[in-house]
């Protein structure tokens, strides 16, 4: 396996993140056979992991740290914070109060003294980023974290913590984990073009659109089970977003015919191709569905086959606005774009 840069900080990683959210009660409850999962990765040469602790209520991490017991020194592991830990209205988001009460949970489930990468998991535009940033730069001090990084961060969000990092004297943000696919090029506009500018490396979420890229989903065919079961709004066919998607499935199809590759590993090897990315995450939830993705990691597609996806899908667009990951508050929550009737 070619390991990749994690952008400039020296460490080297494998182009498959093996991403953990699938183990546990969202996925595959059955922890053996998660930790095998797991160890059948390492085995192959995986060497980067990412979890966070909402996966499952924090089952995913202590899945991981039980398959990592023994191997914790070969891994570089990545966690994350900010989403809602229990019906205390302070147990989530990024906080100070909140980020020193969740890496500590995180170590313990995880088993492990420190953490390789931790990630703030959304934005938060109610709490100032330089506390955030002063929170995680005391726990590098303290030797609980090595890098910090964000995920799923529109590009002004980026750019004002890498201004607020430089400014106060803080750890600043190294990695960016956003969603990225065929059908998912919308940071291809702003956000890539930001990190690469800033310095920081890329490792995209969901680079198979959720299990739409796998080629199971057909138009007229979309299955009942597995994750159309578990998010039937993802494979709506009757969602304009997911009628269009299922349209586009036999044309990839055909491209990857043509390069000589099953449609996961073009998608793969699609989101690989950018600059801006070092690894990719996969996230299976059974051994099967990790085997059918080891080699991807290895594809390199020509410009002929990138070509004939921007084809398909315009640069810098979503198939389906919904796929972004996150709507700012600005837009998603009326109260704030009107004022006060009292006031008008």
């Amino acid at each position: 396996m070619r390991y990749r840069s994690l952008g400039t900080t020296g460490v080297k990683v494998s182009p498959l993140c093996l991403g953990a959210m699938m183990f546990g009660a969202w996925g595959n409850p059955d922890h053996e056979e998660s930790v095998r999962i797991i160890h059948r990765a390492l085995d192959a040469g995986i060497n980067f992991v990412d979890t966070a602790d909402v996966y499952s209520d924090g089952e995913s991490e202590q899945i991981v740290g039980k398959a990592l017991a023994g191997r914790r020194d070969d891994v570089v592991l990545a966690t994350k914070f900010h989403a809602p830990m229990g019906d205390d209205p302070n147990r989530r988001g990024n906080s100070r109060r909140w980020v020193v009460r969740a890496v500590e949970d995180s170590l313990r489930r995880l088993g492990t003294d420190h953490i390789d990468l931790y990630q703030v998991h959304r934005p938060e535009p109610d709490t100032d980023i330089d506390d955030t940033l002063s929170a995680l730069t005391d726990l590098v001090r303290a030797g609980k974290i090595l890098y910090l990084g964000s995920s799923t961060f529109p590009a002004d969000a980026i750019v004002e913590a890498q201004w607020v990092a430089e400014r106060r004297g803080h750890e600043r943000f190294r990695v960016e984990q956003p969603p990225y696919s065929i059908f998912v090029r919308g940071i291809e506009a702003t956000v890539l073009p930001a990190c690469q500018r800033y310095g920081m490396t890329v490792i995209p979420w969901s680079p198979l659109n959720g299990g739409m890229l796998t080629g199971r989903y057909r138009p007229g065919d979309v299955p009942t089970g597995g994750r159309a079961a578990r998010m039937p709004a993802r494979f709506d066919p009757d969602r304009p977003g997911v009628a269009t998607k299922l349209e586009l499935i036999p044309r990839l199809e055909a491209v990857a015919a043509e390069a000589g590759l099953p449609l996961t590993h073009l998608a793969l090897g699609f989101t690989l191709a950018h600059p801006a990315v070092s690894a990719a995450i996969i996230g299976p939830r059974t051994m099967e569905q990790l085997e059918g993705l080891l080699d991807a990691g290895d594809v390199r597609l020509d410009d002929d086959v990138l070509d004939r996806i921007d084809e398909l899908v315009p640069p810098g667009t979503n198939v389906n606005d919904g796929d972004a990951g996150w709507v700012s508050p600005a837009v998603a929550q009326a109260w704030r774009r009107r004022r006060p009737a009292a006031a008008r």
